[in-house]
Formats: structure tokens, sequence, C-alpha cells
């Protein structure tokens, strides 16, 4: 694999898919040495991805289960940065914005630290990443962060959703298609990615192409309540055209 990040998300993929793989299945798999294999198997048993055992590992991950902050924050790194840049331009100075959890959004962050804004991040990965940002207001949200993701949830982080008004909420999602909409895999985080977009008079949804194959187990929205989808230029013509016959705008990028 042309990198660490490629590699541990294959090894991840291969070990979740078939419940358990050996060092020697993981070094064909992935043409690492043996050496480096077991470095990776111990890395991802340090995030609680897998369990090791003597010559392989079995994964800790149920089937429908998102993989861990720390591996996702790392994986695709470049494609999440030119999707944040993306989303970027097309915030305006002055906006109000609420910018939900997760990896991709954090880019998001990253990539508006310089403008005129005012934004509410519903993670404190986002939140620290704001922080000081000369020209930016930033607002606070209540709420529960869950471990490791940091998205902020639960009442207080409904609430507060729920007393503002914005005029863009960029929402990232775990699966996103014509047939079931933008799901995400917990319950909470799906309930606050409703009360944003309810929040917001623009709702603009930022994804990687490969989560258009995805459905996760709790419905957001209907792809009819997103304004922009902002995605890879990977991303499946099908699933395009069905956005763009629902008055989606789609940015490939």
């Amino acid at each position: 694999m042309s990198s660490s990040a490629g590699r541990l998300r294959l090894i991840t993929d291969a070990v979740r898919a078939s419940g358990q793989r050996t060092v020697a299945e993981l070094v064909e798999l992935t043409g690492a040495s043996d050496m480096t294999i077991r470095r990776d198997l111990e890395l991802l048993a340090g995030q609680g991805v897998l369990e090791r055992y003597r010559g392989g590992a079995r994964s800790l991950l149920l089937r429908g289960e998102e993989p861990p902050f720390a591996l996702r924050s790392q994986d695709g790194l470049e494609t999440k940065r030119r999707l944040a840049a993306e989303v970027a331009e097309l915030l305006a100075d002055g906006e109000s914005v609420v910018l939900d959890s997760g990896s991709t959004c954090l880019e998001v962050a990253r990539a508006i630290t310089h403008r005129r804004l005012t934004v509410m991040p519903l993670s404190l990965h986002a939140a620290n990443a704001l922080t000081g940002a000369a020209q930016l207001k930033l607002l606070l949200p209540g709420g529960e962060p869950r471990p490791g993701e940091l998205a902020l949830t639960g009442p207080l982080a409904e609430a507060s959703l729920g007393a503002l008004r914005f005029d863009t909420a960029v929402i990232g999602c775990c699966g996103l298609n014509a047939a079931n909409g933008l799901t995400a895999y917990d319950l909470a985080d799906a309930a606050i990615k409703r009360a944003a977009i309810n929040a917001a008079r623009r709702v603009v949804a930022v994804t990687e192409a490969a989560k258009f194959s995805r459905t996760a187990l709790a419905h957001v929205t209907p792809i009819s309540a997103l304004h922009v989808v902002v995605t890879g230029q990977d991303a499946p013509e099908d699933e395009v055209q069905a956005l763009t016959a629902a008055g989606v705008a789609v940015r490939r990028v």
C-alpha cells in the first residue's frame, strides 16, 4: 500500500469482514512486511479496533459500527481536505454556520479558521480547531461528548440548536444514497444532525464518494432536504443523477 493510513484501513476492513485474519494473510493482502503488519495490528489494537492474538487478530467492531475517530481522521486525509476547501468556498463572509461532527467536518473547521464567520461546531475536536481564530465568532453548544468522536449529543445540544437559526448547516454523513437518504451509525448523532438541519436555511452535505455505497443504522433525512452535496470526482453517476433530479446541487472535486 502507498500509505500507512490506507494500509490500516485495508487491514481493518479485512479483519472486520471475516471476523479475524492471520498475519500471513494480511502480509499477502497488503504486500507489507511481517514486521510492519505486526506493528499495525498493535496500533489498531490500541485504538480498540481489533484484538490481537498470537499470529493474527480478530475484530472488535460489529458490521454496523463506525470505525474509531482516530482511524478515520487519518484515512483519505488529502481527499477530506479537498472537500473541506470546496465547502469553505460555499460560505460567504458574515454567515452563521452550524458545523457537524466527524473527521471531514473537522477538516472544514481547519479550512475556515481565517474566515469572518459565526460558527457553532458540534464536536470538541472542531471547537479546538476554531479556538483563537481572529475573525471568527465561536458559539459553543451544550451536550455530552461521545468518547473518541467528541461529538456533542443529547438534550442540551438539541436545545442549543433549537434556540438558533443558521444560514448554513454543514453536515457529514456515514452513508448517503437516493434510496435511504442520509444516514448515521449513532442514534444520538442522527438526532443532532436532524436538529442542525432543521435550524438552518441551507444544508450542505459533505461526503467522500465511498459513502454512497453505505447505509448506516439511523435515518437522518431524505436527499430532498439537502441543498448542496460536496463529494469526490469518483461519486457514482447514478447517485449524482438521483441527487440532481431531487433538486440537489452536486459539486464534485
